[in-house]
């Protein structure tokens, strides 16, 4: 198990507690009330640190290695999943994911970006940052799924759309414009879960949905909290000011009512327990498409719109 710094107090308490575990093996059990003992003490600090902690701590948290990706969801959650591939343009992008899937015989299509868990695989999905070709796909799928009456679902998870030349040249900006409109207008239910990072138009390019959700340890933001700071302070030194700053965590986001609900994970993160995770995400999934189906097209799109017209601050000047 991997560590987060201000994870190191409980690092050195289940170190402690592994050693002693193995001289229990040749000791009959002398030292079970000293473990024991141990374990509780972990239990009491894990709750005391993952109950108060900061936005950037949270933000390390949706970054972790070993935090469930959108194929993990997948796997986890549905059944006979198909993954359909290309844009019809250009290529398959590896950096979004999707396909048919059922979840509990009801069939959906699910989608999201995808990173990967080792240095081959990081950059075969280019760290879930997904080129014209990725969100072009994900029209295609949605396109595809509107066409049959089938809902969707988007799961985020990116640090942006790829800043690469070869994506400018081939149209990032317009490719994300174009599924923002097409999102907008679409006669099935939406729903979307940020599942662990969510940055700028990479993770709304796929992310509009009549029902937006972020698990508990995620974030969501115009801009991430390294590149907040290089802009204003000209360093990375400042990203935990530009974290707290920014309000970009899942609670802060449902108290502006940008998102409609927050997703408990494992004490510790998701990453310590996926199934549990996933089991979270899926009902959360089923109770909306439960509410949503009885809705009308015309009223999903309406409801799509008056949602993100709704977002935001303003005062008319005369």
């Amino acid at each position: 198990m991997q560590y987060l710094d201000f994870e190191q107090p409980i690092a050195e308490l289940e170190s402690k507690i592994e050693e002693l575990k193995s001289l229990s093996n040749v000791s009959d059990g002398v030292l079970d009330k000293e473990i024991d003992s141990l374990r509780n003490r972990v239990d009491k600090l894990r709750k005391n640190i993952f109950t108060n902690l900061t936005r950037w701590q949270r933000v390390q948290l949706a970054r972790h290695p070993n935090r469930p990706y959108t194929l993990d969801y997948i796997d986890k959650m549905t059944d006979n999943f198909i993954e359909l591939h290309g844009d019809r343009y250009h290529s398959d992008d590896k950096a979004i994911v999707g396909g048919l899937a059922e979840i509990d015989g009801q069939t959906v299509m699910i989608m999201g970006h995808q990173k990967g868990r080792d240095t081959q695989q990081r950059q075969y999905r280019r760290f879930g940052m997904a080129n014209p070709e990725g969100y072009r796909k994900a029209y295609r799928l949605m396109k595809l799924a509107e066409k049959f009456e089938i809902p969707i679902i988007t799961l985020l998870d990116t640090p942006g759309a790829y800043p690469g030349l070869e994506a400018e040249e081939r149209g990032q900006a317009e490719a994300i414009a174009k599924n923002l409109k097409m999102m907008a207008m679409l006669e099935v239910p939406v729903v979307t879960v940020v599942i662990g990072e969510g940055a700028s138009g990479g993770a709304i390019g796929i992310g509009m949905g009549n029902e937006v959700y972020m698990m508990e340890n995620t974030w969501y933001s115009v801009i991430s909290p390294e590149s907040c700071s290089s802009i204003l302070w000209k360093t990375w030194d400042y990203k935990e000011q530009a974290a707290a700053v920014l309000k970009l965590t899942a609670p802060d986001l449902k108290e502006m009512k940008v998102i409609d609900g927050v997703i408990s994970e494992p004490l510790g993160g998701a990453h310590r327990d996926h199934d549990a995770s996933a089991e979270s995400v899926k009902a959360q999934i089923l109770k909306s498409l439960k509410k949503l189906k009885k809705m009308k097209p015309e009223k999903l799109i309406e409801q799509r719109i008056d949602k993100y017209a709704a977002m935001g601050e303003w005062k008319t000047v005369k």
